[in-house]
Order: C-alpha cells, then structure tokens, then sequence
C-alpha cells in the first residue's frame, strides 16, 4: 500500500515539476510572469466560453425583443385593417342610402301628391304561403295599417298590416293573400295580382282574370290600376310567361317581381297621396 502510495506521489510530483518547466518556458518566451501564465492558461477557456455564452444570450435576447416588436406591428395593422373594412363598409352603405334617396326625390318630383316615410327593413318572416317583414317605424313616426310601401323607384313592396309604437309589419306582394288590382301597361288590360306560391309560382306573381282573346307578350309591364290603397301607375313587375286557366275562359300571366326582395334593405311608406 506504502508502495502504491509512492508512486502516486512521485507521479504528481513529476507532473507538477513539468507543468511548471512548460509554464516558466513560455513566460520566458512571451515575456509574462509565472502566475500570469498559470490564470490565463487555467482562465482562459473558461473565459471564452462566457463569451461564447454571453454572446449567444444576447442574439437569443435580441431575437426575442424583434420577435415581441413584429407580433405588435402584426396586431396594428390587423386592427387598422379591421377598421379600414368597417370604414368601406359603412361608405358602401352610405352610398348606397344616397342613391336611393336620390331616387325618391326623383319619384316625388314625378308624384308631387307623394308623402314618403323612409325605413329599415330589420326583419323577415316567411311562411308557406305568405312573406312579411317589419320595418324600424311605427305609429310614432305617421305608419297606419293600409298604407303601401314602394322602393325608391316605385316598385311595390307591400301592405302595412300591423303598426307598432316603434315596428310595423308589411306583408309583401309575395303573399298569396293580397290582391291588388292591376294593368298592363301597354295594352291596358286589367286582372288581379297576387302571389304565385299557392299556384306553384313561388317567387313569381300571377295576374289572373285577363280577357281571353287579350294579346300579351313577354316583359310587358305591369302597373297597379288605382284603388285606395295603392295609386294609380306603380310598378308591379313584367310578364315572362302567359297561357289559360283551369277553366279554359280567362288568361293569366306570370309575372318577375319588379322589386328585388333578395337585396331590399330601406323601403319607403306611403303614407299620403292624392286619389283620384
């Protein structure tokens, strides 16, 4: 054991005796004191790979400060874009409220004894065989049951058929229950208008009790007759097909809808004119 020990003494002892012939030989060489040469050798591979480290740290640092600085300009501009959207939107539907009222200026301009009321569309309510919607205006604003509603351009919409303080309801021309009397326009024949859901023309009209010798023709126009609840000269829509009824007597037509249900969004009650 004694031996062993020995030798494991004389061993660092010569090691020791080496390291420091290598450590004097190079501060003789590179001019540098012992101990100097003895902290640089030991310090310096761990001085650079706390450099190393630091350095890394710091791309780590920066990446993540530009990383956090993009995802807030993502965001900014998400948000500018959002209101941008919301902007068009809203000047679209600006425009799009100008052009209509434009167009009933121009309807009163033709019809002096109009009195329009403008409102929303804020609800549909569609049943097998009829077609309502309800407006933003009531009572409050002049609405009365009876009263008819028209586009800007004079297309029938419908009947005012229940008035709230604040909401009316207007069962459109789409429903099968409402008749109205009619011409067509460049012939003057006269029948009875009314939805072509219960005869299987859902979406469409049906003019009904035309004279049978009575000579029609694709997109003649038809007009309301004058009564009233409708006046005289509304557009009610054009002719796309024709034939005989059931009874072999009168004719009947088929009418396109002059007003667009799909994009109806302001209508305007009628709520005075002059009759005849």
């Amino acid at each position: 054991m004694r031996q062993i020990f020995s030798k494991r003494v004389r061993n660092v002892v010569i090691a020791a005796l080496l390291l420091a012939l290598v450590l004097g030989i190079a501060a003789g060489t590179l001019g540098f004191n012992l101990p100097d040469v003895a902290v640089k050798t030991v310090l310096q591979p761990l001085r650079s790979g706390v450099q190393a480290l630091t350095r890394q740290a710091e791309g780590i640092y920066s990446y993540l400060f530009r990383y956090e600085a993009l995802e807030e300009r993502v965001k900014q501009l998400e948000a500018e874009n959002a209101q941008l959207r919301e902007e068009v939107r809203a000047a679209a539907a600006l425009t799009r409220e100008v052009d209509r009222l434009n167009a009933a200026l121009g309807l009163k301009t033709q019809r002096e004894d109009f009195k329009l009321l403008d409102v929303y569309i804020i609800g549909w309510d569609s049943g097998d065989w009829s077609k309502r919607c309800t407006v933003n205006k009531g009572s409050v604003a002049g609405v009365e049951v009876g009263q008819c509603v028209v586009t800007a351009n004079g297309e029938v919409v419908g009947l005012v058929t229940e008035v709230g303080l604040n909401y009316a309801v207007v069962k459109t021309v789409l429903d099968s229950s409402l008749e109205i009397s009619a011409t067509i326009a460049a012939s003057g024949y006269n029948g009875m208008v009314q939805g072509g859901y219960a005869t299987g023309e859902e979406g469409y009209l049906r003019m009904n009790h035309l004279p049978s010798d009575s000579v029609i023709c694709n997109r003649d126009q038809v007009v309301t007759a004058g009564s009233t609840l409708y006046p005289r000269d509304l557009v009610l829509g054009s002719v796309i097909d024709a034939g005989f009824d059931e009874t072999g007597v009168a004719k009947f037509a088929i009418l396109e809808p002059a007003a667009d249900f799909g994009s109806l969004e302001q209508v305007f009650v009628l709520t005075s004119y002059a009759t005849e």
